[in-house]
């Protein structure tokens, strides 16, 4: 009987230690278009008379980096956020209270390993709409809105990225540097990636493919991180 008291002693002291050693921290995603949040439906942006009525992408494999050595990973790392979905739109963290790291990696889009296991469950299940079949697999990133500058029906702009085989894998990497070890907070700036393309001329990526990887390559590179 007394052992078993300082077996479940034991078990309770280490147990506390361990949950006191870990921190929960947040990795917050904000949606903008310049300065502005990005709001869906109802929001005008002045420039083009732009609407956004869809922004999901696909968030995976994310790591602290201490300069270039890996600190700590997340396990099972897939996130889907949606910008209708403000829940969706952070992430929980649960890494060492003493961890110190000075960037952030992780992938926008699914890895072609997941991509060829098959449709899955939580964030990967199929009936979030952001899944293909299984010889296109996932889409990494939908956004879709109107604008003036589209000659289509309705003026509607359509891109749905993503592709996982050979020269049409659009899987992107990002690398940002952080200056605390707290909330991370990331801007998603999507008027930099609409100043990079012509509307007027590119409207709609609905498949893998050249223009799908092009553009998402665009894309990686309107993450930054939040100035406190």
């Amino acid at each position: 009987m007394k052992l078993k008291i300082l077996f479940a002693l034991f078990v309770a002291i280490f147990c506390n230690g361990y949950l006191h050693a870990q921190s929960t921290d947040k990795i917050l995603f904000h949606p903008t278009f310049g300065k502005s949040a990005l709001h869906l439906d109802d929001s005008c942006y002045t420039k083009d008379s732009i609407y956004f009525s869809q922004l999901k992408l696909y968030i995976s494999g994310v790591e602290f980096l201490n300069k270039d050595s890996i600190v700590w990973k997340e396990a099972n790392s897939y996130h889907l956020l949606d910008a209708s979905d403000e829940k969706s739109l952070y992430i929980l963290v649960n890494s060492p209270s003493d961890l110190k790291f000075t960037k952030i990696k992780f992938n926008l889009g699914i890895d072609s390993i997941t991509n060829v296991s098959g449709a899955m469950g939580g964030d990967l299940d199929p009936t979030k709409g952001m899944y293909w079949t299984w010889q296109s697999g996932y889409i990494n990133l939908k956004l879709e809105g109107k604008s003036k500058l589209c000659k289509t029906r309705n003026n509607e702009f359509q891109f749905h990225l993503g592709g996982y085989q050979n020269a049409d894998n659009a899987l992107q990497t990002i690398i940002l540097n952080v200056s605390e070890n707290k909330n991370i907070d990331i801007l998603i700036d999507i008027e930099k990636m609409l100043a990079a393309i012509d509307l007027s001329e590119q409207n709609q990526i609905m498949s893998p493919g050249k223009e799908a990887v092009l553009l998402s390559e665009k894309f990686s590179k309107i993450f930054s991180i939040q100035k406190q």
